[in-house]
Order: C-alpha cells, then structure tokens, then sequence
C-alpha cells in the first residue's frame, strides 16, 4: 500500500522545504500552457478512469487510465503519459490488469514512469526536476496519472511553484481543485493553515528546467 501524505507535507517535501505562510512569487509561464485565470476543470466523457480526470491547460491530471481511456486521451490529442505509480503497483495486475507501457505505445504516446510512493521511491525535489525535463520536451498534452489523483496533483502543483512562477497560494489552490483533500490539521483547527518557505526569501523567478 502506497501512502500519500495529506497537506502540505507532500508538497514541502517535492518542494524541497517550506513552512507556514506564502510569498507571493511572479507569475509566469512554464514549459506547458496553463490558464491562469481559472482554476482546473473536471473531465467527463472519458470512460475508463478510475478516479476523476481534471485539466490544467495543457496538462490532464488523473487516476489509473484503463484501456479505453487511453484511446479517448489519444483521440484528445495527448502525446504523453506520465506514471508516477510504483514498480510493485504496476506489475499486481489486481490494480492495472493489462500491459500500461505497450498500450500507450502502441497508441502512439510517449510513456514515462516517474516512481513516487514509499521508501524506495519517497517525494522529493528530484522528481519534480523529471517532470519539467519532460514537459520542456513534450509541452502538451499531456497526461499525469497515479492510482487516485492525489500524487499526481502534488507533483503537478510543486512544478507550478518551481517551474511555473506561481505562489505557493495560488498553486495550491489549483491543486486542491483537482485530488489535493482537505488538510486534516485544517479540519481540526477549524481554520485555514497557509504554507511559507522556510528559507528567508522565496523564489522570485521560476526554476531553469535542468538539462
């Protein structure tokens, strides 16, 4: 079982350290086209997904695609499929009952695995570095996929933060748009817990993407 970290934890750690309350950083553009000015949409009509499938621009955000589901995305012009699910989860064929690599293959989409979940595989800034090399090259659209949407759209507000331009406020919000749930802490408190980077000063520009 892969535990995914709720709040902001996950997210300080793709980030690489942060603690309670956001700067604002300069917006700008990243690698892949993104509408600032509306949060993520829920997806219908695409049959075979496990969870709920959002869109961010150019990215789709999602749970496990079955078979059909990656023919729907192919036919939506998605060049890329991003999984971020375990060795382990893959090959139990109880959860992903058909071959996912030769399938988006055989489709004509790139497929990448960028392992997040467990030890072997922890959140970490390295993973967010993998994803912005792939968007630099293959800016859209795209797919980023996990089980549930949660890891997914961790890793894909992290990359709007460093690569993006974003605020940690104005990320997050997009993420909790999409599979980031409620923060527990927030529930108990019984008001909103806000992120700053434990640094002194946050990052005034997005990140080079590393080549």
């Amino acid at each position: 079982m892969v535990r995914v970290f709720s709040g902001g934890l996950a997210l300080c750690v793709l980030l690489g350290g942060c603690a309670v309350r956001a700067e604002k950083a300069p917006e700008s553009a990243g690698a892949v086209e993104s509408d600032r000015s509306a949060l993520p949409q829920a997806v219908t009509g695409v049959e075979g997904m496990e969870k709920d499938l959002f869109r961010d621009g150019q990215v789709y955000v999602g749970g496990q695609p079955g078979e059909k589901a990656l023919a729907s995305l192919a036919q939506l012009g998605v060049t890329t499929v991003v999984n971020v699910r375990t060795p382990p989860e893959m090959a139990d064929k109880a959860q992903v009952p058909f071959d996912e690599a030769a399938e988006v293959t055989r489709l004509g989409m790139e497929y990448v695995t960028i392992p997040i979940g467990g030890k072997e595989y922890p959140y970490s800034p390295e993973a967010v570095e993998k994803l912005a090399q792939v968007l630099e090259r293959r800016p859209g659209p795209v797919l980023l996929h996990c089980r549930s949407g949660g890891r997914v759209s961790y890793l894909w507000t992290a990359y709007l933060v460093r690569y993006g331009g974003l605020s940690l406020d104005a990320a997050l919000a997009r993420g909790r748009a999409m599979a980031i749930p409620p923060d527990p802490l927030e529930q108990f408190l019984g008001r909103p817990v806000k992120l700053v980077w434990a640094s002194p000063e946050a990052p005034s520009s997005p990140t080079p993407v590393p080549r």
